[in-house]
């Protein structure tokens, strides 16, 4: 099939094309003209569109897939944790961390603060971190840095004592101190605690947010990620946001999700329709709410229908933190989507799920059906009579597979608190699938890899990629490779409002489209998460191209 007149300025032949459009689901060859594919199908419905300026790429059986979309990410964090001292890439242990501080303290001694992220909760005795081994690396100014689920802080001692954080200061309501055998604090912050460190740290400036966000960018190109909805914007990384876009850098399609900010009311959204009405620059829109609802299991601030366990398997009294107290978010949810944005929810155990989903509802009862594609993200126990309602309401599961395995912050610090009933209701992808709902892909970056068919490999097999031969966790729960790409590509789209534009290959469509290295097709199921990606196309523009493309 073909579309327009003139040459193509880009075509694609001799690949496995992966359409993702039911009426041409496969194909071999693709033309690009002017940002847009012209024509899909084989190399005689290409072969009269070449031109003497066309560039003609033998793809050698690889694979075309259209652009991933992540659907949940944080590049605006990411990028400014990579000018400071990142550990996501460290061995997960103690020592290791310690070494990497003090090296980069040593090397920064002009800053007043030591800031970092991405330690692994499975790395210290209970996931917590004590301030004692912090203090090693760096003793004589105050250290932040923050886990790499952005759900809790290890902080030294100095910092403690900047924030006047003794035995005597209360929990916060939504969050906790971890403390020591006296009562005083060990060096661990949970949820809204982190906050009572992190409102002293200076804030980056509008060119610092700009020069991460051009990292992280590169970065997710690499990745063949050509559009995202960041999940976590306050109006200082949107001010960021708009200078990379001002300046012609944004090359990816991004959603900014303005931050809910819970400690205050409805009186914010008025600063969000602001926000918005500026922010609508190239490819950025801020078009989105982002409101947590609950924490995380690993601290036991998730939501929960039933109670905790504690560590010798008995039930405790807590079934975590609710954020948004349920009545104040249905109006505040309601008052949203009335405004035309979207609302994108942070619910992670099943008591957040049904209130968010509650919310969806009475959102809809006073407004009738809008299109402003409300989704819920991460997912991790979902009470299966919830299952059906997200279909009921046309709410997106917004899911990140590459949790779902045996991996040891699952078996050392969910697993064991959870009763086995309800562990067994954890990351239900396919029961959602199979219960109408529709899935939209996000990695959560930089909490866990923004690697799509890492990703993927997971969704498929339910085992971790570092961990191939673990026995697979709920494996019913693993859904096929077609059905994951879609998550991540018009499942991300329809979650973005943009899957008339992008998320899959057919004319008309913005040829925004990926090469990877192999026929992922033909690739063992537990080796797709080793597929590399060779170019990475926006409108038809290369954004990333490796040097191998054209090699046999």
């Amino acid at each position: 099939m073909t579309s327009g007149a003139g040459p193509a300025d880009l075509v694609l032949v001799g690949g496995s094309v992966t359409t993702l459009d039911v009426a041409r689901p496969v194909a071999s060859a693709v033309a690009i003209r002017a940002g847009r594919i012209a024509a899909v199908g084989d190399e005689r419905d290409v072969g009269d569109l070449g031109g003497p300026r066309t560039r003609r790429i033998d793809l050698h059986g690889r694979t075309l897939l259209p652009g991933f979309i992540d659907a949940h990410c944080h590049p605006v964090m990411a990028g400014v944790d990579l000018l400071r001292c990142p550990l996501h890439e460290l061995p997960a242990s103690i020592d290791s961390y310690v070494g990497a501080i003090g090296t980069y303290a040593a090397a920064h001694r002009d800053l007043d603060w030591v800031l970092g992220n991405g330690w692994y909760m499975a790395a210290f005795p209970g996931g917590t971190p004590s301030r004692h081994d912090l203090d090693r690396a760096v003793a004589d100014r105050p250290a932040l840095f923050i886990n790499r689920d952005g759900h809790g802080a290890w902080v030294n001692t100095r910092a403690l004592e900047r924030a006047g954080i003794t035995a005597e200061t209360p929990d916060p309501p939504d969050g906790r101190i971890e403390r020591d055998a006296g009562g005083g604090p060990s060096g661990t912050l949970h949820e809204g605690a982190v906050e009572l460190v992190r409102r002293l740290v200076p804030q980056p400036t509008v060119d610092e947010i700009a020069a991460g966000l051009e990292l992280a960018q590169a970065y997710l190109h690499r990745l063949g990620i050509t559009a995202w909805q960041d999940a976590w914007v306050t109006p200082a990384w949107l001010a960021g946001y708009r200078r990379f876009a001002e300046a012609g850098r944004l090359t990816a399609r991004v959603v900014a999700s303005q931050w809910w900010e819970r400690d205050q009311g409805e009186e914010q959204i008025e600063g969000f329709v602001e926000e918005r009405a500026r922010s609508s620059i190239g490819r950025l829109e801020a078009t989105t709410v982002k409101i947590m609802t609950d924490g995380v299991a690993e601290n036991y601030t998730a939501s929960m229908l039933e109670p905790y366990l504690d560590a010798k398997g008995h039930p405790t009294g807590n079934r975590g933190i609710d954020f948004v107290d349920p009545e104040r978010l249905k109006s505040c949810v309601t008052r949203l989507d009335s405004l035309g944005f979207q609302v994108h929810f942070h619910a992670l155990g099943d008591r957040a799920v049904r209130q968010a989903l509650d919310a969806v509802e009475a959102a809809r009862g006073a407004n009738g059906h809008t299109d402003m594609r409300p989704h819920l993200a991460h997912l991790q126990l979902v009470d299966p009579a919830d299952w059906p309602r997200f279909r009921a309401l046309d709410a997106g599961a917004n899911v990140q597979p590459f949790w779902a395995c045996n991996d040891d912050q699952m078996t050392e610090l969910t697993l064991p608190f959870l009763r086995p009933d309800r562990a067994a209701l954890q990351y239900p992808i396919a029961s959602m699938y199979r219960a109408g709902a529709r899935l939209v892909g996000g990695s959560d970056w930089t909490v866990s890899t923004p690697n799509v068919m890492a990703e993927i490999e997971v969704a498929v097999t339910r085992v971790s990629p570092a961990k191939r031969d673990e026995p697979p966790f709920l494996p019913d729960e693993a859904i096929d490779l077609e059905t994951a790409l879609r998550a991540f590509t018009l499942g991300a789209a329809w979650a973005n409002h943009r899957d008339d534009r992008t998320g899959s290959i057919e004319v008309g469509k913005l040829a925004d489209l990926v090469v990877m290295d192999r026929d992922i097709a033909r690739e063992p199921t537990n080796r797709l998460g080793d597929a590399r990606v060779l170019l990475t196309l926006v409108e038809g523009e290369a954004v990333h191209e490796d040097p191998g493309l054209e090699r046999p």
